[in-house]
């Protein structure tokens, strides 16, 4: 699975868009520099997220939409077709 499916399954289960998550994060005094865990286990609380969704979201809450150039048309499973994800919806974004 891509990382921006991640993203876009996470919005499918919970209704919020990784943006909204970021916020919400925030709010929760969660930022660049607050380590995986509690916001791992704050998403398994509130939100029923599993790790894997849960470290898609800790990487856009801590380090932003910027993905390294390596998962960008690797042909992998993981691979996405762009180094920046998309964060405002799945709806919304222009490349599907």
């Amino acid at each position: 699975m891509s990382f921006q499916a991640y993203l876009d399954n996470i919005e499918t289960k919970t209704g919020l868009t990784p943006r909204q998550f970021i916020d919400l994060a925030h709010e929760k005094g969660f930022d660049e520099t607050t380590k995986a865990t509690p916001i791992v286990q704050w998403l398994a609380d509130d939100y029923g997220l599993g790790r894997g969704h849960a470290m898609a979201l800790v990487h856009v809450i801590t380090k932003g939409p910027q993905i390294s150039d390596k998962h960008v048309d690797s042909g992998s499973t993981h691979s996405d077709p762009s180094n920046v994800l998309w964060l405002d919806g799945k709806a919304t974004n222009p490349n599907p």
